[in-house]
C-alpha cells in the first residue's frame, strides 16, 4: 500500500453519517467529519493522484473585503461580480488559463461542485483568462462570515481545497476574530499563505501594516507574505483597482506560475501540512465515533434490560397462579366444584379422576378449557410485551442520544414503539398453539411406555395434556383468600392426577420440559418485539469497528509519509517588494505580466 492507497483506505469508513446521536459535541463532530471528508475529496486525494497538477490559489476573506474586486483587477477583466449587497459572492468563480481549462473542468478538484450550469448553489463557475499563466488558477470564494450558512460552509470547503491561500482583509476589520480563526487554521495545517491588507487609507498604511505584522507574529504566522493595497476612489462598486495598486500581487502570482519548482514546493508544503493534521484530526474523530458507539450500546442495553424484565414478568405470571383465574378457573369449576375439590384431594383422588375422565370424554368439552388456557397465556404475553415496550421507550427518553433519536423517528412512530406491535396477538396465538401441540407430543411420547400406556389411555392424550399444561402454572404466589384455594387446588389436583398417571419423577421432568418450551417460545416473541427498537438503531448506527478502522488507516498514512519530501514550516515565498510610501501606489514594473488578454466564460 502506498500513500494514496492509505488515504483511500482512510476515506472508506467516512462514507456515512458517523454521528447520528446527539451526544457530546455532536454538532462539532459532524462539522469535523464534513471538513475531513471534504479535504480528502477536494484536495488530498486529487493532489496525490497528480502531484504536478496546476496550483490552486483561493482568494478568501470576510464580507466586503474586496475579494472579487481584487480578482477582477488581477486578471484585468470582469470575471466575478462585486457589489454592495451582502452576501456578495454567491457562486464561486474559478479563473484558469486556457491550458489548464480541461483539468479544472473535470472532477479532479472539487468533484462535488457542478461545472454544468455555473449559476446555482453547489456550482463552480469556470472562466479562462489569458492574464494567467499555465500552472496557476485563482478561485474567488464566498465570504467566510457570510450571513448565509451554506456560503460560509462553502468558503471553508474551498479554502481546505487550496494549495495556497490569498487571504484578504481590510484596514477596518483586520483584527476581527473570524478571519483569525481561519488564519490559525492555516498555521496549524502549515498551509501556504499570503495576506492582502486591502483598503488602507494613505495616512494609515505604515501603522496598520505594522500592527497586522505584530498580530501575525503573535498568532504563530511570523514571516507570512503581506501585501498592502491602499484605498482607492472607485467610480462604482464594479470598478477595478488601478493597475499599480495590484501589480506586486500580480507579479508575485506570475512568478509562481512561471516557476515550476517553486510551485511544486508550495504544493508539497500545503500537502504535507494537510497530511500532518490528520494525526490530530482523525484520532479525535475516532474518539467521537467511540462516544457514539457507547451511546448506541447504552440504548441497546436499555432494550435488552426492558425485555429481560418482560420475560421476568411472564415467568412471574406463570408461577403466581394468576393465569388460573377467570375463564380457565370457570371452565375447571364447571366440572370439579371448589368444595368437592378441596375435600377430595387426599382421600378421593380416584373418584375425582373418574369425573375428570368424564370431563375429557365429552360431558364438558375439553376445547373450552384449552381455548381459555390459550387466551390466558396470550394475555400474559401481551402484558409482558406492553410493559417491556413502555420501559424501553421511557429508558430511551432519558438516555444520552435517545431523545434525539425518538424525535427523528417522529411522535406517532415513537408512540407506537412504546406499545406491543399490532400483530403480536396473532403471533402469540400461533406460539401458544405450537406449545400446546408440543405438550401433547410429550404426553404421547411418555404414553408410549408400557408402564403408563393404560393410564394415559384412561385420560386420553388431550386430557392428560391439558392436566400437564395446568401443572406448568403450579404456584399460587400473589393470590389471596378464596382464590388461593381455588387456583391452588386446580394446580395441585392437576399435579396429583398426573402423578397417578406418570409417576412423580416423570411429572417433574414433563413439567420442566413443558415450561421451558413455553418460555423459549415467549422469549422468541419478545426478542422479535425488541427487534423493533434495535431496527431503529441499526438504520442509523455506524458499522462496528469504525473507530478502530480510522485509527488503523491514519497509522498507515503516517507510515507512508516519507513518500513526500519534508517541507518547511512556512513557505519561502518570493521576496517582498518594498512597501510604497503612504498615499503613493507602487509604480508599474518593467516586464510585469500583461493583462490585456480577453476573458471568456467556459461553456
Amino acid at each position: 500500500m502506498d500513500l494514496l492507497g492509505a488515504l483511500e483506505a482512510l476515506r472508506r469508513p467516512l462514507y456515512r453519517d458517523l454521528f447520528p446521536l446527539a451526544v457530546g459535541e455532536a454538532a462539532a463532530d459532524r462539522r469535523a467529519l464534513r471538513e475531513l471528508t471534504g479535504q480528502l475529496d477536494d484536495y488530498l486525494l486529487p493532489r496525490l493522484r497528480d502531484i504536478d497538477a496546476p496550483l490552486l490559489a483561493v482568494v478568501g476573506g470576510s464580507t466586503g473585503a474586496g475579494k472579487s474586486t481584487l480578482v477582477n483587477s488581477l486578471v484585468g477583466a470582469d470575471v466575478t461580480e462585486p457589489g454592495v449587497l451582502r452576501p456578495t459572492t454567491l457562486v464561486p468563480t474559478l479563473v484558469v488559463s486556457q491550458a489548464d481549462h480541461g483539468w479544472f473542468m473535470g472532477q479532479n478538484v472539487l468533484p462535488g461542485l457542478s461545472r454544468a450550469t455555473g449559476s446555482g448553489p453547489g456550482a463552480l463557475r469556470v472562466v479562462t483568462s489569458d492574464a494567467l499563466g499555465a500552472g496557476l488558477a485563482l478561485l474567488d470564494a464566498p465570504d467566510i462570515d457570510s450571513v448565509v450558512t451554506s456560503n460560509r460552509e462553502l468558503a471553508a470547503q474551498l479554502l481546505a481545497a487550496a494549495d495556497l491561500w490569498l487571504f484578504v482583509t481590510t484596514a477596518a476589520r483586520y483584527a476581527d476574530e473570524v478571519p483569525w480563526s481561519f488564519l490559525r487554521s492555516a498555521r496549524e495545517r502549515s498551509t501556504a499563505l499570503a495576506v492582502v491588507l486591502d483598503r488602507v487609507p494613505p495616512d494609515a498604511v505604515e501603522p496598520v501594516q505594522r500592527d497586522l505584522t505584530r498580530l501575525l507574529a503573535e498568532n504563530g504566522l511570523e514571516g507570512t507574505r503581506l501585501f498592502t493595497v491602499p484605498e482607492a476612489p472607485l467610480p462604482d462598486e464594479k470598478a477595478r483597482l488601478p493597475e499599480p495598486y495590484v501589480e506586486p500581487i500580480a507579479s508575485w502570482l506570475a512568478g509562481l506560475a512561471a516557476d515550476a519548482a517553486e510551485r511544486s514546493r508550495v504544493v508539497r508544503q500545503t500537502l504535507s501540512g494537510a497530511l500532518d493534521s490528520l494525526d490530530v484530526r482523525v484520532p479525535a474523530l475516532a474518539a467521537a465515533v467511540e462516544r457514539q458507539q457507547t451511546a448506541f450500546d447504552g440504548l441497546r442495553s436499555i432494550v435488552t434490560a426492558a425485555y429481560a424484565g418482560g420475560m421476568a414478568d411472564f415467568d412471574a405470571g406463570m408461577r403466581d397462579g394468576s393465569l388460573l383465574r377467570g375463564e380457565v378457573l370457570a371452565r375447571w369449576q364447571d366440572f370439579i366444584g371448589t368444595g368437592d375439590l378441596m375435600r377430595s384431594l387426599e382421600s378421593r383422588v380416584g373418584r375425582i379422576r373418574d369425573r375428570v375422565v368424564g370431563f375429557f370424554t365429552g360431558r364438558v368439552p375439553e376445547a373450552q378449557l384449552r381455548d381459555a388456557l390459550e387466551s390466558g397465556v396470550g394475555s400474559l404475553i401481551r402484558g409482558a410485551a406492553d410493559g417491556s415496550a413502555e420501559r424501553a421507550l421511557e429508558g430511551w427518553s432519558a438516555a444520552p442520544g435517545g431523545p434525539g433519536l425518538l424525535e427523528r423517528l417522529g411522535a406517532v412512530d415513537a408512540a407506537r414503539l412504546g406499545r406491543a406491535s399490532p400483530d403480536l396477538g396473532k403471533r402469540s396465538e400461533a406460539a401458544v398453539r405450537g406449545w400446546q401441540e408440543f405438550v401433547l407430543d410429550l404426553v404421547r411420547e411418555e404414553g408410549g411406555e408400557r408402564r403408563t400406556a393404560a393410564r394415559v389411555a384412561s385420560f386420553g392424550v388431550n386430557g392428560a395434556g391439558l392436566l400437564l399444561m395446568l401443572a406448568v402454572f403450579a404456584s399460587t404466589g400473589g393470590l389471596t383468600g378464596i382464590e388461593v384455594g381455588i387456583a391452588g387446588g386446580t394446580s395441585v389436583l392437576s399435579q396429583k392426577l398426573l402423578e397417578a398417571v406418570f409417576g412423580d419423577q416423570a411429572v417433574r421432568t414433563l413439567t420442566v420440559r413443558a415450561r421451558d418450551d413455553l418460555r423459549e417460545r415467549v422469549r422468541l416473541l419478545l426478542e422479535e418485539e425488541a427487534g423493533r427498537f434495535t431496527a431503529v438503531l441499526e438504520t442509523v448506527e455506524p458499522p462496528g469497528g469504525t473507530a478502530e478502522a480510522l485509527v488503523e488507516a491514519v497509522a498507515q498514512v503516517r507510515s507512508h509519509r516519507t513518500a513526500l519530501p519534508a517541507a518547511s514550516t512556512r513557505p519561502a515565498l518570493p521576496a517582498q517588494r518594498p512597501t510604497p510610501e503612504p498615499g503613493m501606489p507602487p509604480g508599474p514594473k518593467e516586464g510585469a505580466r500583461g493583462r490585456a488578454g480577453g476573458v471568456e466564460e467556459s461553456p
